[in-house]
């Protein structure tokens, strides 16, 4: 019965994505499947199998992606996903933590991908009043026919208390006793072109961004790394990682201990902080924004098109005629919630009904379908004219790729927004 229903569902789905676009499904497909009922499990299992990977194609995936238990989806894609769904729901907010350039990123691009760097990867080095980070973000996953056109790098800083005495000298900053640092760090973010000849050198590197950051606050920093990574995904440079240096200078009526507190005030590395549990969400992340080359940004909504479609319709229009019907497309069904983070399922809706003569305005006829259902009056040997979409919307997906990778994408023409007869 699972199988069945499986079954259904991928083939429902596939109807709605694939509308337009028959060529897709070979004959001896429709065949196999129309003889279904003559098959053995095995074949009609292997029929299945070809038409999912069919569908994930249409995804741009090479095989139905597996994810650990262990995949992270960092809160910043869920938080974009809300925003850019293409639900039009006003009630979204950009996230706190996103700058004006990446929300100007956003309505350029059809794709967002994060990536986390390589730990096995990451150098750190401490010296007195400076922190250097260097760590590698594996981007071989980015397809080549994908324009990257922005990426920032995000980095998570914590708010800096140092504890005081009541003799206002320092001690444990875990008592009670605290005050906020009130100091400022400078961030500054580098390409890697390569590691120099001698051992220990410094790498060569190039200023990508700074920031000068204050203490008394917790939040993400985002970081402008577009020019590193348009080259690397372009093949015009070698992808060598980033270098981040923390400056945290000491100041008057300070001791180590305040400089220690310091220095893990930005979270670049598992070693600087206890609270390994929050790791997983508090790590760097690599945001790249791109566009295939299809469709419209992720930032779509549709409220105008739904509003002029609200107007056409008739209250009153029969139940026979040519309209737009409920489907409900489950992803838990066809066992793809899996790796789909939300939505969870979607309103595909689809079109059915009567072409009648003569055809009413409401049907959003065109010309060739006047005449071709005038003909059919007098000629049944010519058919109606059909009930398809005149409408359709994109959906935007949160999903996990084949190499557990989070990416944010707008897929083009998933929802039928209106219908008539064509």
């Amino acid at each position: 019965m699972v199988a069945v229903v499986r079954t259904l569902m991928v083939l429902l789905l596939a109807q709605v994505l694939l509308e337009g676009a028959a060529g897709l499904i070979p004959e001896v497909g429709r065949r196999k499947y129309s003889e279904s009922g003559k098959q053995t499990p095995e074949q009609s299992e292997s029929f299945l199998n070809e038409f999912e990977l069919r569908l994930l194609n249409m995804f741009g995936l090479k095989r139905r992606p597996t994810p650990s238990k262990q995949a992270v989806v960092p809160q910043y894609m869920v938080d974009l996903y809300r925003m850019h769904s293409a639900n039009g729901d006003r009630g979204a907010r950009r996230p706190r933590s996103m700058g004006k350039h990446a929300e100007r990123a956003a309505s350029k691009a059809n794709t967002i991908r994060s990536f986390h760097h390589e730990e096995s990867l990451e150098a750190l080095a401490s010296l007195k009043g400076k922190t250097t980070q260097q760590f590698y973000f594996n981007l071989t996953s980015i397809p080549e026919e994908e324009l990257i056109t922005s990426a920032e790098l995000r980095i998570y800083r914590d708010q800096v208390t140092v504890a005081v005495n009541p003799d206002n000298s320092s001690r444990n900053a875990n008592t009670s006793d605290s005050t906020l640092a009130g100091g400022f760090h400078r961030i500054n973010v580098y390409e890697i072109f390569g590691v120099p000849a001698a051992q220990g050198g410094e790498p060569l590197a190039r200023l990508l961004d700074t920031r000068l950051v204050q203490d008394t606050f917790s939040r993400w920093e985002s970081f402008d790394v577009s020019p590193a990574v348009s080259q690397w995904t372009s093949g015009k440079g070698h992808n060598h990682g980033f270098m981040v240096e923390m400056f945290h200078p000491e100041e008057g009526g300070t001791d180590g201990e305040h400089t220690q507190a310091r220095s893990r005030h930005v979270r670049v590395s598992r070693s600087l902080h206890q609270d390994q549990d929050s790791w997983v969400q508090a790590r760097p992340l690599l945001v790249t924004y791109g566009h295939d080359g299809h469709g419209d940004s992720v930032l779509h909504t549709r409220e105008k098109r739904q509003a002029a479609l609200r107007k056409q319709r008739r209250k009153h229009q029969h139940k026979a005629s040519c309209r737009r019907h409920a489907l409900y497309v489950d992803f838990s069904d066809v066992g793809w919630n899996e790796w789909i983070v939300a939505p969870p399922g979607y309103h595909a809706f689809y079109c059915h009904g009567e072409c009648p003569f003569p055809l009413a305005d409401h049907l959003n006829s065109t010309n060739h379908a006047i005449v071709q259902t005038l003909v059919n009056s007098v000629n049944s040997n010519i058919p109606r004219a059909c009930c398809v979409p005149t409408e359709l919307s994109p959906i935007s997906l949160l999903y996990l790729d084949e190499y557990e990778k989070v990416i944010l994408k707008n897929y083009q023409d998933m929802v039928v927004e209106g219908c008539g007869c064509r």
